[in-house]
């Protein structure tokens, strides 16, 4: 378990998992100010309970957190509270992660990083598994709402060292991924996934 000193790299295209006791702080920085970074917490006695984005829209009655809010499990209890958030506040708890299926989509004929892969990947690092890959919390991403109806994919809005603080509410497995979308300008307009980093204390 990782307690405070510098900060441990989520490297451009791959993920990184963290063990994490209930009371300590998760800071997650966006440190070339382009980079979305799909977050997901577990119950580190039982994976089956993890954040649910589902269950945290209900609680916190917005789907985009703000200070003070917090994100709870699939069984409703408290995981993860904001604490910080230097960005313009703009995060995203609607999009499902990226799998081979969603490049597969977007015309990829051959195997290209996706966030899916990455947790499972990050998970195994610890030496552990996840039973599913749930909707994760996505740092940093603009997705807006048009009209009610209608979503965008659009360029994240923070700037280079912007940061958001977590509060441990549980003893937790966090994950995250830095997304390796190139297709589409979710991690800016040039499209280049890049490295994101974390701090615990």
């Amino acid at each position: 378990m990782i307690e405070s000193g510098g900060p441990i790299t989520i490297p451009a295209r791959r993920g990184k998992a963290q063990r994490i006791r209930e009371g300590q702080v998760i800071t997650v920085i966006n440190t070339r100010g382009q980079q979305v970074v799909d977050t997901w917490a577990f119950n580190a006695q039982d994976h089956a309970e993890f954040m649910s984005m589902e269950h945290s829209r209900a609680a916190m009655e917005k789907i985009i957190p703000e200070v003070g809010d917090t994100f709870v499990t699939n069984r409703r209890r408290p995981i993860l509270e904001v604490i910080a958030d230097t960005t313009p506040g703009i995060h995203d708890t609607l999009i499902a992660a990226c799998d081979r299926y969603r490049y597969e989509l977007l015309g990829c004929a051959e195997y290209h990083d996706n966030c899916t892969d990455n947790l499972a990947a990050a998970l195994r690092e610890l030496g552990e598994s996840n039973p599913e890959t749930p909707s994760p919390l996505n740092l940093f991403m603009n997705i807006p709402v048009i009209d009610g109806r209608h979503i965008a994919f659009r360029p994240p809005v923070c700037k280079a060292g912007d940061y958001v603080a977590f509060r441990a509410k549980m003893d937790l497995i966090i994950a995250f991924s830095a997304c390796p979308q190139d297709i589409l300008p979710i991690n800016g307009l040039a499209c280049v996934p890049t490295e994101a980093h974390f701090t615990v204390r």
